[in-house]
């Protein structure tokens, strides 16, 4: 659950690398860090919070050099501390390093726990910090080749971004499971920009180029852009929860807007399970466009049943004298008048441990409503994800060891019911580009394009020192 953003050959490139991470904090607010060249000297700031906390202007105006890289945090490898956040740089026998990433290493235990045998002393607990070693120690020539050395030792979910003293580097895993896509500013020189999401670009008015394809690497430099290709091909298996939360809903990935996209979500749970109700309501702000989509196809109202604040910090002081549900209180509240006497459809984009959705439904019911029928626009989250989303252990997700009817009485809800996983793949894939335009060129996406391990179990990168509930089925490739 992370974000780089990164620009090489632009005069400003601390300022609208600043810029960038604003444009990605949804994908993490612990930390923020930039780090930038002059062209022979790396510097790097890194803080704990927000990008606007952690980079004031009389911090950016020390930050120069043409070309810089970001990164904003949300640990699920490492916890929340100032050792772990990113990019992390190194000065070593080949020169200076900075890397940022977004995703996780599936075996980055095992390969920690022999670098260590060999001396190797590190300093954080992320996962990131692993793939700096084994660059560091690695043999080869130039700094593209220690870079895809260095990753052919690690298994899993790997989206970076890297920066030495004269060039950006960014290589995606050979599954694509985490985004990374290509942009310029327009204009002769044409700086290029490498980011998690395209709407990072607008921000900066630059334009989208491509995606960086599954396990590739592009090196930008004094002589231009570079693609190499250091990893045998794999089956693409982009992550679909990207879609059903994680990304904003105003980017567009792999070819799919992922605001129709979550609108066809909606569209597919009201086909599934109706429900003879007066109004439709989203949980916001994740749960906005399934509810357009869920109130299009039901014939139902739409309405703001309940209202977000967007100015929660990190922090907060609760009262002394317990206040029933402070905590989703702060971020939610309900609006009394659109609610008291009807029967209501809440539609929100996934349940994890429960506890939250359980809280709103009391807080509908306390504001007047008569019923409340919750509907996901996912299926049961039943399975962590090792691959860069921060869901908890198994033990902690309640759809892993209790029924949906369960379910529905913890949360004390009316009725529940999830959209299938035929369903929610199906519903991404309508907002693909058409057969032609994939045929032009674009990403050819089908069924077994998505990695869906948290929804169903069948993760398609094997993993070390996690417990094994089940026999694992790997994805056919």
């Amino acid at each position: 659950m992370c974000g780089v953003f990164g620009i090489f050959g632009h005069a400003e490139a601390a300022n609208l690398t600043y810029l960038g991470l604003h444009a990605l904090q949804h994908r993490g607010q612990e930390s923020a860090g930039i780090a930038t060249t002059d062209g022979s000297q790396l510097s790097v700031h890194r803080g704990m919070g927000h990008v606007v906390d952690v980079f004031p202007p009389e911090q950016l105006k020390k930050m120069r050099g043409s070309t810089a890289i970001g990164h904003v945090r949300y640990s699920t490898a490492g916890g929340s501390h100032i050792q772990n956040a990113q990019p992390i740089a190194v000065d070593y026998s080949r020169g200076s390093i900075a890397i940022g990433h977004n995703g996780n290493l599936t075996n980055a235990e095992a390969l920690r726990e022999k670098l260590e045998e060999r001396g190797s002393i590190f300093r954080s607990g992320a996962d990131t910090e692993v793939i700096v070693h084994l660059i560091a120690m690695s043999t080869e020539g130039s700094v593209a080749d220690r870079i895809a050395n260095a990753l052919s030792q690690v298994e899993g979910a790997y989206s970076l971004l890297c920066l030495t003293e004269t060039a950006m580097i960014a290589v995606r895993d050979p599954m694509g499971i985490r985004p990374l896509c290509i942009g310029r500013l327009p204009g002769r020189e044409h700086p290029h920009i490498v980011a998690s999401e395209p709407t990072s670009f607008d921000l900066i008015d630059a334009e989208f180029v491509r995606e960086v394809e599954p396990g590739e690497m592009v090196v930008f430099d004094e002589s231009g852009m570079k693609s190499i290709r250091p990893f045998a091909a794999a089956a693409r298996k982009a992550c679909i929860f990207e879609y059903v939360y994680f990304a904003r809903p105003d980017s567009n990935l792999g070819g799919i807007s992922v605001y129709e996209a979550r609108k066809n979500l909606g569209r597919a749970l009201a086909r599934e399970h109706q429900v003879d109700a007066d109004i439709v309501i989203p949980v916001p702000d994740s749960g906005v466009p399934a509810t357009i989509g869920f109130a299009e196809v039901s014939g139902l109202p739409f309405e703001l049943g309940l209202v977000r604040s967007h100015y929660v910090g990190r922090t907060f002081i609760e009262p002394q004298d317990s206040i029933r549900h402070f905590g989703v209180r702060l971020k939610l509240n309900p609006v009394a008048d659109a609610l008291r006497g009807k029967r209501i459809v809440v539609v929100d984009d996934s349940i994890i441990r429960g506890t939250t959705s359980r809280k709103i439904v009391k807080m509908l019911r306390d504001a007047g409503a008569s019923e409340v029928h919750m509907r996901i626009s996912s299926p049961p989250t039943e399975w962590p994800c090792y691959y860069g989303i921060d869901t908890p252990t198994r033990k902690e997700l309640i759809a892993s060891n209790h029924t949906i009817d369960e379910i529905n009485q913890y949360i004390t809800s009316d009725s529940l019911a999830y959209l299938s996983l035929e369903g929610m793949v199906g519903a991404v894939l309508k907002a693909a580009p058409s057969a032609e335009a994939q045929r032009e060129g674009g990403p050819r996406l089908t069924r077994a394009s998505f990695c869906h391990a948290c929804f169903s179990g069948e993760y398609p990168i094997n993993f070390e020192k996690h417990p094994r509930p089940r026999q694992l089925r790997l994805l056919d490739t």
